[in-house]
């Protein structure tokens, strides 16, 4: 059986409530009924799982990246509407935009599909891309 998708991503995280507000601004689902242990955020049928401070600190949980720390995400995400748009949700979630809009290749049509990114930090320094495809 072939590999159809990416499921979830899962990173640690130290600023668990600035985390959380940011998703939650960015329009994420976000679940917080395994906390304080994990957390989750969800767009769609996908997710990012958050390991909170109290898992990670302890070094007994090893089904992790074994020099994870917080700010080792690098996340892309698809934007629907226009660059102006996503600015102005960045703008309103109280978010720095740090770099564009510039063009980038994307995931699509086997990575030869040109998109406008821009990126941002969350709380943990992990760097989120917003790419919107004409």
């Amino acid at each position: 059986m072939p590999i159809v998708s990416i499921d979830h991503a899962a990173i640690p995280i130290a600023r668990v409530d600035e985390m959380l507000a940011l998703y939650r601004a960015l329009g994420f689902v976000v679940d917080e009924s395994r906390a304080p242990v994990f957390y989750s955020v969800h767009l769609a049928d996908q997710k990012i799982n958050f390991h909170g401070p109290s898992l990670w600190q302890l070094g007994k949980f090893s089904l992790r990246g074994p020099t994870a720390e917080p700010g080792c995400g690098d996340f892309c995400f698809v934007w629907e509407g226009s660059v102006e748009q996503v600015l102005a949700l960045l703008e309103d979630a109280g978010a720095t935009v740090i770099e564009g809009p510039v063009d980038r290749d994307g995931g699509r049509e086997e990575g030869r599909c040109v998109g406008s990114s821009v990126y941002i930090r969350d709380p943990d320094e992990n760097l989120l891309e917003f790419i919107c495809y004409s």
